[in-house]
């Protein structure tokens, strides 16, 4: 696992900060960025998009996974999401799930415990990885 400089995570927060202040929050009140390093270096971000019926709103790493496959893809190995006072937040279980789908095995998040690895936020995940292994029996 390649660690992050400092700088590294100061540009991916700044970008998360950045989302998060775009975000379509009227009804919770809770805007959400999140942002991404990519293996290729680019940076994605994604904010949360809320709706009316609520339960159709989308969190800012749906919208973070989107960028991604917009942008032609890749493999993400470092992310924060932040709230509107610029906390760090911990994706839910069904965005752990997202951000796995996309990401290197030893990805890192930084979480309001400190910086944590995908396996280590969500152990013994199902995947893209699992399902390699099936199909090329």
């Amino acid at each position: 696992m390649r660690l992050l400089e400092n700088r590294e995570w100061d540009s991916l927060f700044s970008a998360a900060c950045e989302a998060m202040e775009k975000a379509y929050a009227p009804y919770s009140k809770f805007p959400v960025g999140a942002a991404a390093l990519v293996e290729d270096g680019r940076i994605v971000s994604g904010c949360n998009v809320e709706n009316a019926s609520y339960g159709v709103g989308l969190c800012a790493e749906c919208s973070l996974i989107s960028n991604l496959v917009m942008a032609g893809g890749g493999v993400l190995t470092a992310f924060p999401c932040v709230d509107g006072h610029k906390k760090v937040l911990m994706p839910c279980g069904r965005c752990r799930q997202l951000l796995f789908e996309h990401s290197a095995e030893d990805m890192l998040l930084q979480t309001p415990s400190g910086t944590r690895t995908i396996s280590e936020v969500l152990p013994q995940a199902f995947g893209p990885r699992e399902l390699k292994d099936f199909y090329d029996e």
